[in-house]
């Protein structure tokens, strides 16, 4: 698998909720955060206007795709002087993969495609962290063709359910996400100098040598090997990608290694020793004892305790 595939099977767990709501003027709603989920709202028709905690309210066009990887608040409305309604429902309860509502009222319409994700609030992988609290994705002509057809396919599933509605809206939801994702990156570094994961994912050898860790995370990867993989030698390398990462290659794979045999104790029925081999132990009790490092409690009990993370924030009540 290569980075992006990876970062959805690891920072999403059980499953993302949406919803299609239509709105009628005069509207105001708030979103409450939800720490350990991720949300989003696609304008469908209407011209609504984004209300941060903090900043100026923003007008949204049809096409807009807003994200908001960390799950803080935000409001919607009709217009910046609307007031804003109370939450209808605990963001935090469990609700259906999907659903479709009409907001009654005399005005003009606005119909949002809402959503979100479940994330592992203790182990969100670095290229999340780096992400602002939202990112804005204005629709362009031409741009982004992909998370335009993902839009458009998740609002016709929602719209008029059929048979294999639920796994279809599923996998167009981790869609989504990607496609989100591989939006900002391709932008981000167009429009600044930034480093972090914009940067490294934009740069050959770095990006080179992290898929070569993500497709094979139990091979005896040293920074020489992984240097010659991106093309560099083994100074230059460490030197290049412990500024871009912010960690050096070696504890990068450490923490990858682990992270991954975290999901596997929670998705899958794979023995602790089949897991360690996975993930490029060579002794059961060599895994264990690094997993107890990292996550302050042994496998096994992680696997016994291991419990769903908060509801996604963004869906509307």
């Amino acid at each position: 698998m290569d980075v992006l595939s990876d970062v959805i099977a690891i920072m999403r767990t059980g499953q993302p909720r949406s919803a299609l709501v239509e709105w009628h003027a005069p509207w105001g709603q708030w979103f409450p955060s939800a720490p350990g989920s991720a949300g989003f709202q696609v304008i469908i028709q209407g011209s609504p206007w984004l209300i941060p905690p903090d900043g100026d309210p923003v007008q949204l066009s049809v096409g807009d795709v807003v994200f908001f990887p960390h799950g803080h608040g935000y409001a919607m409305a009709d217009s910046p002087a609307t007031p804003l309604a109370d939450p209808e429902c605990d963001p935090l309860e469990e609700r259906d993969l999907f659903a479709s509502a009409s907001m009654e009222g005399p005005g003009a319409a606005t119909v949002l495609l809402c959503g979100g994700y479940r994330l592992d609030p203790s182990r969100a992988h670095p290229v999340l962290r780096d992400l602002p609290d939202m990112v804005h994705l204005p629709a362009r002509l031409g741009h982004h063709p992909e998370l335009r057809a993902a839009v458009d396919l998740l609002g016709s599933e929602i719209g008029s359910p059929r048979l294999g509605a639920d796994t279809v809206v599923t996998s167009l939801l981790d869609m989504l996400l990607l496609y989100i994702l591989r939006a900002w990156l391709d932008t981000e570094p167009g429009q600044c100098e930034v480093g972090g994961w914009a940067t490294a994912l934009a740069d050959p050898s770095i990006s080179v040598a992290l898929n070569a860790i993500h497709r094979d995370p139990a091979h005896p990867w040293t920074v020489e090997t992984l240097g010659g993989k991106a093309g560099l030698s083994r100074a230059a390398f460490s030197r290049r990608f412990t500024s871009l990462i912010g960690q050096p290659p070696l504890s990068y794979v450490t923490w990858w290694r682990l992270a991954t045999a975290a999901r596997l104790l929670r998705e899958s029925e794979d023995s602790l020793s089949e897991i360690s081999a996975r993930v490029g132990y060579t002794s059961e009790f060599a895994f264990a004892n690094a997993f107890k490092r990292e996550y302050g409690t042994p496998p096994g009990r992680y696997r016994r305790h291991a419990c769903p993370p908060p509801a996604p924030v963004g869906v509307a009540p």
